[in-house]
């Protein structure tokens, strides 16, 4: 998760076990504006076999369900999906097995966003990708009919729009939410974990990490000089921050509650 930075040096910021494994959250976001329930990535979902499932050791009683749950809204409520990345930790709760163990919508009154420089990528992947993109996780929307395409910078609602980034994988998406005056930036990989906010915190996962290193660069000086809020999809403990330029470093300036704003 943290590329070329030493163990010893990572390991004070999320300490990993006899496997090398860390804690890390998949952290999802529900933007509801009129009758508009967006949600943003939805987790791994349940539906990988348990050999699948034991590589991650996925832990906790939480699940997009029963979030929408606590906050009043069930999965049928949500009439936006809007998937940052197809990497099946973003996208894998997307489809579900229905009783006769077909696949199917888990939002089922949902449109699907994601954008075609991306979901070609994924739906022909590379060597390096292919255990990330799984067809049931991506081919079922497009057969669905509820698959819709963005472009960079464009709004699918007022004061919600997206950028596309290339370093983590191809285009994925960072949505720009404004609430209540404040921009909200859905991070997603770009900077998955507060942890990840020095440049050189690069994942290994990234396919261009010298581009990741740019665009980190870009949208943290961007972040500090407008105020706005980074919400991060894997941080265990922090939800979201501003952030703020010291002496050319990058510091958390405060931590935020998104619900808070």
């Amino acid at each position: 998760m943290f590329g070329v930075v030493p163990k010893v040096i990572w390991n004070k910021i999320n300490p990993g076990d006899d496997k090398n494994l860390c804690t890390w959250a998949m952290r999802c976001l529900l933007v509801v504006e009129g009758n508009r329930k967006i949600l943003i990535d939805c987790g791994m979902g349940n539906k990988q076999s348990e050999k699948f499932f034991g590589y991650y050791e996925p832990s906790g009683a939480d699940t997009v369900e029963s979030s929408l749950k606590n906050h009043g809204y069930t999965s049928n409520d949500i009439t936006d999906v809007f998937l940052t990345h197809l990497h099946f930790d973003h996208c894998g709760g997307a489809i579900k097995y229905d009783e006769d163990k077909k696949l199917v919508l888990s939002f089922p009154n949902a449109t699907y966003w994601s954008n075609k420089k991306h979901w070609d990528w994924a739906v022909n992947p590379n060597a390096r990708e292919r255990a990330s993109f799984l067809k049931e996780n991506i081919l079922p929307i497009q057969e669905s009919g509820h698959l819709k395409f963005i472009n960079d910078g464009e709004e699918i609602m007022t004061g919600f729009s997206a950028k596309f980034v290339y370093g983590h994988t191809e285009a994925m998406m960072l949505p720009h939410i404004n609430v209540n005056g404040k921009t909200v930036v859905y991070m997603a990989d770009l900077v998955p974990s507060a942890g990840h906010l020095p440049l050189p915190y690069v994942m290994a996962y990234d396919v261009r990490p010298l581009v990741t290193l740019i665009e980190k660069e870009n949208f943290i000086k961007e972040a500090a000089a407008k105020d706005q809020i980074l919400f991060f999809e894997h941080d265990p403990k922090n939800e979201a921050c501003s952030v703020e330029l010291s002496e050319g470093k990058v510091k958390v300036k405060e931590v935020v509650s998104v619900a808070a704003l």
